[in-house]
């Protein structure tokens, strides 16, 4: 096996998938590295006291909080990375997440790109990806190039019901676009069954679109493409100047190997993508590689995320129910606003609300059975540098961080409450699940590590993600992010791999 490759991509998520399947095609030779193995296809895949109650598909790694206590940060190393449990909705940012926003607790930056610039890698990703979805629906959302490859997956009564009670209220409800693959686009090994068990769980029939069936799998029969599996990259190395990283060193259960590329891009999520930064440091790099402005490991972000379950008179016996989106309280001014604590009369940007999957729901109250139904909350989380990644002496890392905008969490909670009585529900009494307490909670979404922008001093990477301080390495996870908005950051994430893949094509030529 040769360990001199065109590119060496770290991670095969969102990111660094995406990223490998667009430099594929172009013939260069690629190493992708792993550092978990193929998710086991096994009934397990939907049983929730495996998945849920056991963590079956849980890394056993072991973090530290602030405090420098251990803790299990509940993440997946799999081929596919986090995507092979997440919950398919590929939302796009909106236009106004490009711009700076003005939030209770702070500034969300403004991105070195505007939104018109990024949104033919939408585009691209969404027809990688299989989205489901119909543009238009949603009044928040942004210009689009090309409709969705398929349309969106349609409502169960009852959720058509609450959709068509909204739509009259004025609320815009509309289909979350979601990446699954239902009979029309895929051969019979690959076909939804709508269980509804896509968000938590990994898809026992395939047929949720993830990077590993969507873009690592399909690389597996092409001789430029060579992928390591429980391969976990423990640092890097640069040539005597510091300006090119020559080697890449992976352990494989107690070997030690090194590996080299032209190209070295680093996708291996936001905390462990930092991590390697940090543990690479050396005499040039000090405080470790591409950290000359000291940004590397800061700013990190998730979401301020709130599940709330209501009743209604009905019983749902819905299946799929993650089908409906509501945006009316996404952006700042939106008319349809009522309630706000006394003495605010801001009307600040809130954030999303999207129905919960019936196998994620937390456990319907006795005394109202199967009558509920399950709403999230989503706020954004705002940069701050003291919410960071930090390495402990064991090679570890810690994680620092406080949410931020509580206060918007809980004005949209009660835009909740009075919107659902337009769908003839209200919040059952004790249902509601704040945002994530730390530790383990605070992993999902990760963001914002490494962000990229124009200055060398406040950012790491420049806007073609590749790192100021070095020539040939790259981030394409969602580390990159200034801010985060108030939607999940995958399709975001896929979209930018190939951008900053189609510019290594075009370095690498």
């Amino acid at each position: 096996m040769t360990d001199h490759y065109d590119a060496v991509v770290i991670g095969s998520g969102a990111g660094g998938g995406t990223l490998a399947r667009t430099l594929a095609m172009s013939g260069k030779r690629i190493l992708l590295l792993e550092r978990g193995n193929f998710l086991p296809r096994e009934l397990c895949n939907w049983q929730p006291l495996q998945v849920l109650n056991a963590g079956r598909y849980v890394s056993q790694d072991a973090w530290y909080d602030a405090a420098g206590n251990p803790f299990e940060p509940r993440v997946h190393y799999f081929v596919g990375g986090a995507t092979k449990l997440y919950g398919a909705a590929l939302g796009r940012l909106r236009p106004a997440d490009f711009g700076e926003i003005v939030h209770m607790d702070g500034v969300s930056p403004a991105w070195p790109l505007g939104y018109e610039e990024f949104e033919s890698w939408y585009a691209k990703a969404e027809w990688l990806y299989q989205v489901r979805g119909l543009h238009g629906e949603d009044p928040s959302e942004g210009s689009w190039s090309e409709e969705y490859p398929w349309p969106p997956i349609s409502h169960e009564p009852l959720i058509q019901q609450i959709a068509d009670d909204l739509d009259r209220a004025g609320y815009n409800p509309f289909h979350i676009p979601r990446g699954i693959m239902l009979n029309e686009a895929n051969p019979p090994t690959s076909l939804c069954i709508r269980c509804g068990r896509c968000d938590g769980y990994p898809c026992l029939v395939h047929a949720k679109a993830d990077a590993d069936i969507i873009a690592v799998r399909p690389l597996l029969s092409r001789l430029n493409v060579t992928l390591l599996v429980n391969a976990e990259v423990r640092r890097l190395e640069t040539d005597p100047r510091g300006r090119s990283v020559t080697k890449v060193i992976v352990h494989r259960g107690a070997v030690r190997e090194e590996y080299s590329g032209d190209i070295v891009v680093l996708a291996a999520g936001a905390v462990n993508s930092a991590r390697v930064l940090l543990q690479s440091a050396s005499d040039r790099h000090p405080a470790g590689l591409a950290n000359g402005s000291g940004q590397v490991g800061r700013n990190y972000m998730c979401h301020n995320v709130t599940d709330v379950v209501a009743a209604g008179e009905k019983p749902n016996e819905t299946v799929f129910q993650q089908t409906l989106g509501i945006n009316s309280f996404y952006l700042a001014n939106d008319p349809r606003r009522v309630s706000y604590p006394a003495g605010n009369s801001r009307r600040g940007p809130l954030g999303s609300i999207q129905m919960l999957p019936r196998a994620g729901q937390p456990a319907d109250p006795p005394d109202i059975n199967d009558r509920t139904v399950g709403f999230r909350l989503t706020t954004e989380d705002l940069p701050r540098p003291d919410n960071r990644v930090t390495i402990e002496r064991d090679g570890r890392p810690r994680l620092a961080y406080a949410a931020t905008n509580g206060g918007e969490a809980a004005i949209l909670r009660r835009e909740l409450e009075t919107m659902l009585g337009h769908a003839d529900l209200r919040v059952a009494a004790g249902e509601t699940f704040p945002a994530p307490g730390l530790p383990g909670d605070a992993i999902a979404d990760q963001a914002g590590t490494c962000r990229f922008g124009t200055d060398p001093e406040t950012s790491v990477l420049d806007v073609t993600c590749k790192a100021h301080d070095l020539d040939n390495l790259y981030v394409a996870d969602a580390s990159f992010l200034p801010s985060v908005g108030a939607v999940g950051p995958a399709l975001t994430v896929m979209a930018n791999a190939i951008r900053v893949g189609e510019h290594l094509l075009h370095r690498l030529r």
